[in-house]
């Protein structure tokens, strides 16, 4: 028997939440080596030291900051999938559903690109392998509409795939926060992914 979430769980989940948060904006802001536990406690208004009764260190924070975001794009990109009938459909949903990921998020992208080296090697493995299954995912949602009888390349739809990902996650880089909250962005991206990923040859 699953025993009762108390007030105290629900308030130790939040505050890890936060920790999680502001680690984040202050790794995609500073860099991994440029922020100390200390930044990051003060950031949600504890010590240096109360940090670790929520994780184990710096590192182990920038495990579960990435490692959540990996989780979260499968577990959505899964979702919409098994939402959409048909196979353009399940394409659509699966750029609507990253575009507005990566325009949510931009922080931890950010942090994917520059910091994922500072990850455990255990961390590390479980990023590489749940971004796999999400290619995978994108791979097997193209395949149809590249090759409607079957036997499409892979390697050319993993590059597809992951150019896609390249020209999608680069709005942190290349807009400003404002931007990424304006419509007109995520229509554009929209757009840009769905014609690269069709691109004839």
């Amino acid at each position: 028997m699953t025993s009762p979430v108390t007030a105290r769980d629900r308030a130790k989940a939040e505050r890890s939440d936060a920790i999680l948060h502001a680690a984040a904006r202050l790794f995609a802001a500073r860099g991994y080596s440029g922020v100390s536990l200390e930044d990051i406690g003060a950031a949600v208004g504890v010590s240096g030291p109360a940090v670790y009764r929520h994780f184990a260190g710096k590192q182990a924070l920038l495990g579960a900051v990435l490692v959540k975001v990996s989780q979260d794009l499968i577990s959505g990109g899964r979702r919409v999938a098994a939402e959409s009938p048909t196979a353009d459909q399940r394409m659509r949903a699966l750029i609507g559903f990253h575009v507005d990921f990566a325009l949510g998020n931009a922080e931890v992208i950010q942090v994917q690109d520059r910091d994922v080296a500072f990850l455990s090697e255990a961390d590390r493995a479980e990023v590489r392998r749940l971004q796999r299954a999400y290619i995978e995912l994108w791979m097997a949602a193209l395949s149809p509409l590249q090759a409607p009888e079957g036997g499409a390349d892979q390697d050319e739809l993993r590059l597809r795939v992951q150019a896609c990902f390249g020209l999608i996650n680069s709005t942190p880089h290349s807009t400003r926060a404002a931007a990424r909250r304006h419509s007109a962005t995520e229509t554009v991206l929209i757009a840009m992914a769905d014609a690269a990923l069709r691109a004839t040859i």
